[in-house]
């Protein structure tokens, strides 16, 4: 795969998570603090505002840090499994946010959760053969 590739999933997904966490920070605060689960020890709030300032923080490192890339990758690629179990809860409480009001669509949105740890650690150089030619 072509280092040019890499280095896009890179920036996208690094600038994505970036306008992820501003969201949490923002407008999107009360569909966010739905999403934690009833379970969850935290304040809802406090929760969704520690989400929204990891994801700035990994977004923004992911994107002006290409010598750490495989560090952050991996750290990214950790907080999305450990944000999964929120992704189930809401599947299982049937919570709707963001558009996801049904059954069938908070269960499809399951799927997408590994996917994104897979770009966190191909963007981060994770996933290349040739690990000699980082």
């Amino acid at each position: 795969m072509p280092a040019a590739v890499r280095t896009a999933a890179r920036l996208v997904l690094g600038a994505t998570m970036v306008g992820a966490g501003v969201l949490h920070l923002t407008v999107q605060r009360s569909e966010f603090q739905a999403q934690v689960p009833s379970w969850f020890p935290l304040d809802e709030d406090l929760t969704v505002l520690g989400s929204g300032v990891a994801e700035i923080a990994l977004g923004a490192a992911f994107v002006v840090l290409p010598q750490k890339k495989r560090l952050v990758g991996g750290l990214l690629a950790a907080f999305f499994v450990v944000i999964f179990p929120g992704n189930v809860a809401q599947y299982l409480e049937g919570t709707s946010a963001f558009g996801l009001d049904t059954d069938t669509k908070r269960l499809v949105r399951l799927f997408f959760q590994p996917l994104l740890v897979l770009w966190a650690l191909f963007g981060g150089g994770w996933l290349r053969r040739d690990r000699s030619a980082q």
